[in-house]
Parts: structure tokens; sequence; C-alpha cells
């Protein structure tokens, strides 16, 4: 059966750091829905109502196109353990990029990494969370080393360089605001 929360209890804090991975979910007015899997230790519970996760340069940024047109945000992590469980985060969210005023102490929520684009926060509105008897039990093997190995092989102008060819649109031509 499924609970809502007004806000994040430190229960489920424990929960979330638990979770090799999580999936967000926005959507721009009109356009693509866009849900995206995230993992390698990005993610944080700053507040009872607010979240923070680093974003790494990828193949594109919708997320960050989706919140500058609408704003809503659904974050998503499940249980692979043998404790089912689903847990929903909903809100809305911002983008913060290098060189904005609150980069840098939403940085020193993480460690230091290569290849950050931005960090997003989201205030939180609901929390929900619900059995998650349907999803699998599986076994972590690890991380994958893809992203941080291309990144420690790129200078920090050819990251740049990167995000100014694939980043700065959506698929759906909506500005990401790089």
């Amino acid at each position: 059966m499924a609970k809502f929360h007004d806000r994040i209890e430190d229960k489920i804090v424990r929960f979330i750091a638990e979770q090799p991975m999580f999936f967000v979910a926005t959507a721009p007015r009109e356009g693509r829905i866009s849900l995206s899997p995230k993992g390698m230790d990005s993610f944080r519970v700053l507040t009872p109502n607010q979240v923070a996760w680093m974003d790494f340069v990828g193949s594109g940024n919708e997320t960050a196109a989706h919140l500058l047109d609408d704003g809503r945000i659904t974050i998503m992590f499940n249980s692979f353990s043998s404790v089912p469980m689903i847990l929903r985060l909903y809100g809305h969210g911002r983008s913060v990029k290098p060189g904005e005023a609150d980069f840098d102490g939403l940085m020193s929520h993480f460690p230091a990494r290569k290849g950050v684009r931005q960090i997003f926060v989201a205030d939180i509105d609901s929390v929900q969370t619900s059995c998650g008897y349907g999803v699998p039990v599986m076994e972590l093997k690890g991380e994958r080393e893809t992203l941080r190995d291309w990144c420690d092989r790129k200078s920090e102008q050819e990251i740049r360089d990167y995000q100014q060819e694939k980043n700065l649109k959506s698929i759906d031509g909506l500005p990401t605001g790089l």
C-alpha cells in the first residue's frame, strides 16, 4: 500500500543512502518525457524537503531543459535487495552550474570528480513509499568506470567543447541553460 509523507524522514534518508542507483523523470510542457538512470554516489539529501545530485557530462541534457521549461521532477529509488521498497520524491527542480553562486557550497556535499556539468537541486513537495513486491532481487557487481575514464582522458577544454556540441539543446530543441 502506498504511503505519502510531507518530508524525507530519517528512515528514508537511510534507504536512499543504501541504493546504488536512482531514476530521474522530467517533462517539458510540450515534447518527450525523459526518464534517466543515475548512479556514481551522486545523490544527497540536503534537508527534509530538499535533495541534490551531481550531473555529469553526457550525450544529452534533457533534465536541465525540462526544468527550465516546466520545473516538475520525480525521482525514484528501488530496493533491489531482499527488503522490497519503492520511493518516489515529487517536486520542482533547478540546475546550478559551475561558477554560479550556490555551486561551490553544493559541491562540498560530494566527492570531487571531473566532468561535473551541473548540480541539480529539487525542492520536494511529496514523498511516496510503496511495496516494490514486483521489483526483482538483484546483486550489484560494481559501478561502471566508463564515464569516469572518458572524463579522465579529456582536458577541461575538451569536456567544455563536447558540452557545447551536444548539450545546449534538448532532443526537442529546448534550451538547456548551458
